[in-house]
């Protein structure tokens, strides 16, 4: 042995690891869809509480870990307080990285929607229509499948739509969020002009 190690292969989520984690938050399919969900959720709250950069992002990777070690075998009690455990491992891991900070309200000033927010549903949709089909093709296609579907289906579509682009499913969620924040840019802009 020469002493050098090899680097151990990045583990990326397959739907046998996530259907391991989804039987043991309930047998039954649909309710565990929900309880997923709601985990999740409550995973978001958790890192938005503690004011982290993206919330959502660590919600993801706080699952990804727990699913993890669900597949290799532990079997946690209480699945909900396990992953609230990995969370705090998480929130503190993201305090060290350099590149992610909070912005300050002040600081964003032009990220904020316009200020007559006093649009109807129409004119609202009408925009996003408009900026959705300004987005490529590819682009298009991925945020409408992302957000197709309900609950125990909408896990399994992007789980499925990451499996055909050949991305982790952090990956893709980070595609899906760029794109929901250029739709959303383009929308206050659309709204904007319609004001004036």
């Amino acid at each position: 042995m020469d002493g050098a190690s090899t680097p151990k292969p990045r583990w990326t989520l397959t739907s046998e690891a996530l259907a391991g984690f989804l039987a043991c938050l309930d047998a039954d399919a649909e309710r565990a869809g929900a309880q997923y969900e709601q985990v999740r959720l409550a995973l978001v709250k958790f890192f938005d509480w503690r004011r982290a950069p993206f919330p959502e992002d660590l919600a993801d990777e706080t699952l990804n870990r727990a699913i993890r070690r669900v597949a290799e075998g532990e079997a946690p009690r209480d699945l909900p307080t396990y992953c609230l455990g990995i969370a705090r491992f998480v929130w503190r891991e993201s305090l060290k990285l350099p590149a992610q900070r909070h912005v300050e309200l002040e600081e964003a000033g032009s990220l904020a929607a316009p200020e007559t927010a006093d649009f109807t549903a129409e004119a609202r949709l009408s925009c996003f229509e408009g900026c959705l089909y300004e987005l490529p093709f590819e682009s298009r296609q991925l945020i409408l499948e992302y957000y197709q579907d309900e609950r125990r289906q909408k896990i399994n579509n992007r789980l499925a739509l990451a499996e055909r682009l050949g991305l982790p499913l952090n990956a893709l969620r980070s595609r899906a969020q760029r794109i929901r924040d250029r739709l959303e840019a383009c929308v206050n802009e659309c709204l904007k002009k319609d004001a004036t």
